[in-house]
């Protein structure tokens, strides 16, 4: 009996000794077992590294996207700029660098130069007695022929409007009214007044320029002068706002009270009851 419960034991510790084939450890969520390489298969490394590289790809595209367009920004307006002045500037020196091509001197800018100090002189000298009878005179001659006369009254009316020193026939202020529906409104320019007569009674109202082509071209708007907003910017201020497609316009318009204003305004005007 002593020998056979000495075999068991020691058939017992060879047991505990010798693994099992097949038995497996469960994992636990901290202690994984770290795979090998081997087990891994050989495609999933190869889209791995090709994923990593289309996502490489694309942030380059979009960084070099981005530089290329801020320096197409930061360019433009600086090639624009020096294109019209140098535009400008040929197209004002070929004036009269014929002539100095006839005399043979051929210096570039010389042309540019007098014709600058030519409309300098023009300037002065119309701003005299004599010039303002000749330039009256120059006009009505102009306004005799048939289609000479339009072009002239329309681009006079512009120049006249954004001249400096000039008051009359000019744009008196800048206005904003509700147009051309409901809950829309539009940047014009005041140009005159009038009385309307109707059979309730007399009506203020402004005529007010409302450029819908930079500023040769545009709709007349017969405006009530209460329903007139005026804001705090100058006819230049509001020329620059139309140039530039409402670009320069300020971040904050104030209106002034249009009821303050129409006595001081329009003063030479009554109106009738009728």
């Amino acid at each position: 009996m002593e020998r056979e419960m000495g075999s068991r034991e020691k058939d017992n510790d060879m047991q505990r000794l010798i693994p099992l084939k097949g038995l497996t450890l469960p994992e636990t969520n901290g202690d994984a077992r770290a795979s090998s390489p081997a087990d891994t298969p050989p495609g999933a490394s190869s889209s791995a590294r090709r994923s990593g590289k289309e996502a490489l790809v694309k942030v380059i595209h979009s960084w070099a996207s981005k530089k290329f367009m801020s320096g197409c920004v930061i360019l433009f307006p600086i090639a624009i700029t020096f294109y019209v002045t140098w535009w400008f500037i040929h197209f004002v020196d070929g004036f009269f660098s014929p002539i100095y091509t006839l005399l043979g001197i051929n210096i570039f800018g010389l042309g540019f130069v007098t014709s600058i100090s030519f409309i300098f002189l023009v300037g002065v000298f119309m701003s005299s007695w004599l010039g303002t009878n000749l330039l009256s005179l120059g006009e009505f001659i102009i306004k005799k022929m048939p289609l000479m006369s339009y072009i002239y009254t329309a681009s006079k009316q512009i120049s006249v409007a954004i001249s400096p020193g000039q008051s009359s026939n000019a744009f008196k202020e800048v206005a904003i009214i509700k147009h051309p529906s409901v809950g829309e409104y539009a940047i014009g320019f005041i140009t005159s007044t009038l009385i309307l007569r109707k059979n309730s009674g007399a009506e203020e109202l402004c005529c007010v320029y409302v450029p819908t082509n930079h500023l040769y071209m545009g709709d007349i708007v017969l405006v009530n002068s209460k329903d007139i907003m005026r804001p705090d910017i100058s006819v230049r201020e509001g020329i620059e706002i139309v140039i530039s497609g409402g670009m320069s316009i300020p971040k904050v318009l104030t209106t002034t009270n249009p009821q303050s204003l129409i006595a001081p305004r329009v003063g030479k005007y009554v109106i009738p009851q009728v």
